[in-house]
């Protein structure tokens, strides 16, 4: 059975959105891997994904992408 989300184990959902994140971000602006992941771990979204109460973390990769562009 899986747990209640909550601020002491958000972390275990971060990397794969994280992943996720960087992948795409990588492949739209043309840019390499660890800069992406380096540009998503700096990032104001990043700050609002490891605050539970946000509650950021679910959403998916696109709705996520999109709150990342609008920092750039």
């Amino acid at each position: 059975m899986i747990g209640k989300i909550n601020q002491d184990n958000i972390y275990l959902l971060l990397p794969s959105k994280v992943s996720w994140l960087a992948a795409m971000l990588a492949e739209d602006k043309g840019i390499s891997l660890v800069a992406a992941i380096k540009q998503v771990y700096a990032s104001k979204l990043y700050q609002k994904l490891q605050d539970e109460s946000t509650k950021m973390w679910h959403l998916g990769p696109v709705d996520l992408y999109k709150e990342l562009q609008g920092e750039c």
